[in-house]
């Protein structure tokens, strides 16, 4: 609506453009109409998006990053050339305000009043990530080309030291950007862990058949297996064995009967 009537092509009898200039002139409204009404006051309504997850002192409920809210702009300061801007909102859930700056030191927001951050952060160097350079180096970078040039081999041995890691983390990225080959691949597979799980049913059913048992069996796993070479279900001696023992103990027998040997025995000693 507001910009609709910036660009309206009607001009009123009464408008002239040397005295007007404008029709928002000509209208005495601004062009930003709502948004500007408390410009005199150094005041900008904007769309203001929460850059983190915050908890609401007055309502102590969780506003998640990225919730929008209506807020008042305003330049409260500097750092260095760069303006330092604070924003004013109303929790959407209570009738407590929050106000968040901005640090152009961090490259970051600071709270002001009315909420605290909930920490999220943490410190880079325990990921053995690649420290940023901080502000304090940067101007010695500026100002100091001994310290520049030291910095310079410092960070071509960091990047020495960081090119393998870098390298399989490019390759792991690589190797799932093809999502259809990954789904594919993976539809493959499911299909023969399918297959092999229903021959394994029929398998375990057919055995049940034949035993006659209605117990589920387990599937069968490599230390059944080695157990199972270990136990013995056979007899001690084979066959041949114990055709030999058998003919080892009838040679060594004696020919006549036991009764026999001693009515001979008698026999002879009367002789």
């Amino acid at each position: 609506q507001g910009e609709r009537k910036g660009t309206n092509k009607y001009y009123p009898p009464d408008f002239d453009p040397a005295k007007h200039g404008s029709l928002n002139k000509y209208h005495h409204s601004h062009p930003l109409r709502e948004r500007a009404r408390k410009l005199s006051q150094g005041i900008l309504i904007i769309r203001f998006e929460m850059p983190f997850n915050i908890w609401c002192d007055g309502c102590q409920n969780h506003i998640g990053m990225g919730v929008r809210y209506n807020a008042e702009k305003k330049k409260v300061g500097t750092y260095y050339t760069t303006p330092v801007y604070r924003f004013r909102m109303k929790c959407h859930l209570c009738v407590n305000y929050i106000e968040l700056q901005t640090d152009p030191g961090n490259c970051d927001y600071v709270i002001v009043s009315g909420a605290r951050r909930k920490e999220e952060r943490w410190d880079p160097g325990d990921s053995a990530q690649v420290l940023p350079t901080t502000s304090e180096q940067r101007e010695r970078l500026a100002v100091d080309p001994m310290f520049r040039l030291e910095h310079g081999v410092t960070d071509k041995g960091v990047l020495e030291r960081a090119t393998p890691t870098l390298t399989r983390l490019q390759e792991a990225q690589d190797a799932w950007k093809d999502d259809f080959g990954l789904n594919s691949r993976l539809r493959r597979r499911f299909r023969e862990e399918k297959k092999t799980l229903r021959e394994e049913e029929e398998e375990a059913a057919a055995l049940r058949a034949r035993a006659g048992l209605s117990i589920p069996l387990l599937r069968e796993e490599e230390e059944d297996r080695r157990l199972a070479a270990l136990l013995s279900l056979r007899a001690p001696d084979s066959y041949e064995e114990r055709q030999r023992l058998k003919r080892s103990e009838i040679s060594q027998r004696s020919w006549f009967a036991p009764g026999t040997a001693r009515a001979a025995g008698g026999a002879l000693q009367k002789l």
